[in-house]
């Protein structure tokens, strides 16, 4: 077993747009298919949950994988 923490970044190989829920997932060993379905069914369901503006400030913050 790894003592090494993985880090939050965006993903270059698991990505839809930015990498960010591939990033997501890949930090907390999930299933990258099912954090953006899970991602896009509270964004819709959720009328105070701003899903495009969170995604983006998300892009905006975490780095890109091995940056």
């Amino acid at each position: 077993m790894s003592t090494t923490p993985r880090t939050l970044s965006r993903s270059r190989s698991d990505r839809v747009l930015a990498g960010v829920m591939g990033g997501i997932a890949r930090r907390f060993g999930w299933n990258s298919t099912l954090v953006r379905v899970l991602f896009v069914i509270i964004s819709v369901i959720s009328a105070a949950f701003p899903g495009i503006l969170v995604y983006l400030i998300l892009w905006l913050l975490i780095p890109e994988e091995g940056r």
